[in-house]
């Protein structure tokens, strides 16, 4: 490998820490010029090597107190190794603790201008960049209020976006995702894989091995201080939780309940009245983005149950309905088709259904005429939450769409009684029904 390619070389590096039983000892530890010792070491981390190349994002994982910490400090240059050496190439951006470096007196503003600084940024670039900064953190009018006064969510959202949005060569995420909201870190790792994509070198500390089985293309796990392996995440990852899974007492394996999915329900495929056509005024706060011509226009992505009532939260195993509420905002031919998309919190994609795979196709639209597109399908998940995005196009351009909304809709799904789950695998999903119905204002 070429040293051009290497953005982070450690070599060696180790860290002993000074542990006293008592704070006198400290000072006696002084007194005596070292001729005593009054502490025992403690070695946080034990000869830690390894290269990371260009535009590669590596995981580090481990147990709490593995020395995953002490490393990203190392490495980052707030903490000064016992042995060895670090070597690292380009702007490094770092976010190790929440609201580290952000003076608390200081107003949002003021303490952007403060870390864009320190990270070698000129007045001219921090002004250039401002407006996306302040755009990515969405805290609306507190940006001109003290730190001090802000929730630990829109501290990370302020830290996170200065840190990104700088472009960094080299980025050092410490768990800081944790703190956000859920629509908040779907835009992050979304982010965060938009500056692989561009070349920026990552270090992810993570105890969320789906992120890191998702972002990262090698992983590091700690244990004890040392490095126990390293190599490809699907590999490590489960290494690791092959070391920390707590097996139950009777030792019985317990395994995923996936429903069985039947096929198209012809009496159910026509919305029976229950769910109306709906303009969500909320809609566009939501989404993180949005394509499209807008010939055809989502105004509205609801999740009903089978009582017919709009909710937010559901049990596994049940069957729901998702209902797109479409206007034409131009006249547009018949044979569009509607996609839904599925992705969890880390935006991995879990199942999409196209309507024109299953043949059911959007009929010609006059100019503000509406519709809504349903899909019905028995909800075969694991306990978290998912967020459903959606996509309208016509069916003869592979790359052009009416409508394109990401993360238009959260559902939050609970275990059932019945059911017990394993984490991760892949899920196929076969739809009950989907229709297209035709809406007329003023009718019931």
């Amino acid at each position: 490998m070429s040293s051009d390619d290497i953005a982070l070389r450690v070599q060696n590096v180790s860290k002993c820490f000074e542990m006293y039983a008592k704070p006198v000892h400290r000072l006696l530890q002084t007194l005596t010029m070292g001729k005593k010792t009054f502490y025992k070491e403690f070695w946080a981390l034990k000869d830690i090597n390894f290269e990371v190349k260009r535009g590669e994002c590596v995981g580090i994982i481990g147990r709490n107190g593995a020395g995953k910490s002490t490393l990203l400090q190392i490495i980052a240059g707030t903490l000064q190794p016992t042995t060895g050496s670090v070597e690292i190439k380009g702007r490094v951006a770092a976010l190790l603790e929440l609201g580290s470096g952000f003076n608390p007196e200081f107003t949002g503003r003021d303490n952007v201008y403060m870390n864009a600084t320190i990270l070698g940024l000129t007045k001219a670039e921090i002004d250039a960049k401002y407006d996306e900064i302040v755009a990515f953190a969405d805290i609306g009018e507190f940006i001109d209020q003290p730190v001090k006064t802000y929730s630990s969510g829109m501290m990370v959202r302020l830290a996170f976006s200065v840190q990104v949005v700088i472009n960094p060569e080299v980025l050092i995420i410490d768990e800081a995702l944790a703190v956000g909201d859920m629509f908040f870190q779907q835009k992050c790792f979304l982010k965060l894989k938009q500056l692989q994509e561009n070349g920026c070198t990552s270090l992810f500390v993570s105890h969320d091995i789906s992120s890191i089985k998702n972002l990262c293309s090698m992983v590091v796990y700690l244990k004890g201080g040392r490095m126990n392996c390293i190599g490809s995440p699907v590999e490590i990852c489960t290494a690791y939780q092959n070391d920390t899974t707590v097996i139950s007492a009777n030792g019985i394996m317990l395994k995923q309940n996936i429903s069985q999915v039947t096929g198209f329900d012809n009496a159910d495929s026509v919305i029976s009245g229950k769910h109306k056509f709906r303009i969500d005024g909320e809609l566009t706060k939501r989404i993180s983005a949005r394509s499209g011509s807008l010939d055809i226009e989502a105004v509205a992505l609801d999740v009903y149950n089978e009582a017919g009532n709009i909710i937010f939260d559901i049990s596994s195993d049940q069957i729901v309905r998702v209902v797109l509420s479409l206007i034409a905002r131009n006249e547009v031919p018949a044979g569009a088709y509607a996609g839904l998309l599925c992705r969890d919190e880390k935006s991995n994609d879990i199942f999409a259904i196209n309507t024109d795979v299953w043949g059911v196709y959007l009929p010609a639209l006059f100019k503000d005429e509406c519709c809504t597109v349903e899909w019905k399908f028995r909800i075969p998940l694991n306990l978290g939450k998912y967020f459903f995005s959606f996509g309208v196009k016509p069916n003869v351009c592979e790359d052009y769409f009416y409508d394109r909304v990401f993360n238009a809709a959260m559902l939050n799904v609970y275990a059932a009684d019945n059911l017990t789950f394993r984490v991760g695998g892949c899920l196929y999903i076969k739809p009950l029904g989907i229709s297209i119905n035709p809406f007329i204002p003023g009718e019931n």
